[in-house]
């Protein structure tokens, strides 16, 4: 309970805050689009990432990730669970704050890695898990623009420019489209410190979720080689308990699925 009170109450004041100059605020615009992409309950999903090149899918693996907000930061911790190919079933990752680990069950040991660390072709470990964007950036607004969203169709949209200012955030600078009316997230543009465009994201097939419509798939695209694609499949979406302790490093050689007891 104290997660949903902690992300109520960010929602509460941000939707009290006035407008200035008669423009929506930025950072409640980001703030809206976190809470339409992550359900504000722990809950569990079941990843599937494809990857492909020059329109021939090149690889593919499956992930089981466990979400729960941490009442303190208001920020997510995940553990995920790689699943297949089978070469990697049962490794773990861990992401708690600003601490990252893969613990690999065969040497049983936990090696502190990066978000940026690639999973799956264009995907990295801090694509996957979940996140709270408001909680590392600082959001600008640019204006309202019409795009093509990743079904080929015209959308109008806002933009908003997000500064990282936390050493939490994956990439130094976003450019973040959200649909005009419904503030769901359509495209983002994820950017290195030196300015290089990494990827293009589209966020796709919106679904009714845990009691909000999401987008359950993620195109992400190379930002130097457009034909190199990776797809993140989400579904199986379910509400759960999860225990503080599978958030713990000294945890992961203990952790077993209810199925693996």
């Amino acid at each position: 309970m104290c997660e949903r009170r902690t992300v109520l109450a960010w929602a509460l004041l941000a939707a009290c805050a006035p407008a200035r100059a008669g423009a929506p605020d930025a950072n409640l615009l980001l703030a809206q689009s976190d809470a339409i992409r992550n359900p504000v309950q722990p809950f569990a999903v079941d990843v599937r990432l494809t990857e492909y090149r020059a329109g021939k899918q090149t690889d593919e693996s499956s992930l089981n990730i466990y979400a729960k907000i941490d009442g303190a930061s208001g920020q997510y911790r995940n553990l995920v669970r790689f699943a297949r190919p089978l070469r990697d079933a049962n490794k773990l990752m861990l992401v708690n704050g600003s601490d990252m680990w893969f613990f690999d069950p065969s040497s049983r040991a936990a090696v502190r890695i990066s978000p940026q660390q690639r999973l799956l072709g264009r995907a990295s470990s801090g694509d996957v898990v979940t996140a709270n964007l408001a909680r590392d950036y600082r959001a600008e607004l640019v204006g309202d623009e019409q795009i093509q969203d990743g079904d080929v169709q015209a959308r109008q949209c806002t933009l908003l420019n997000l500064a990282a200012h936390t050493r939490q955030a994956n990439y130094h600078r976003v450019r973040l489209w959200l649909d005009s009316a419904s503030r769901h997230p359509v495209k983002a543009e994820y950017y290195s410190g030196s300015g290089h465009l990494l990827k293009t994201v589209f966020y796709r097939r919106a679904q009714r979720v845990l009691g909000e419509l999401r987008p359950t798939e993620a195109v992400i695209i190379d930002g130097a080689d457009t034909s190199w694609i990776t797809v993140m499949d989400f579904s199986g979406y379910v509400g759960r308990e999860i225990p503080d302790s599978w958030f713990q490093r000294d945890y992961l050689p203990r952790f077993r699925l209810e199925r693996d007891t």
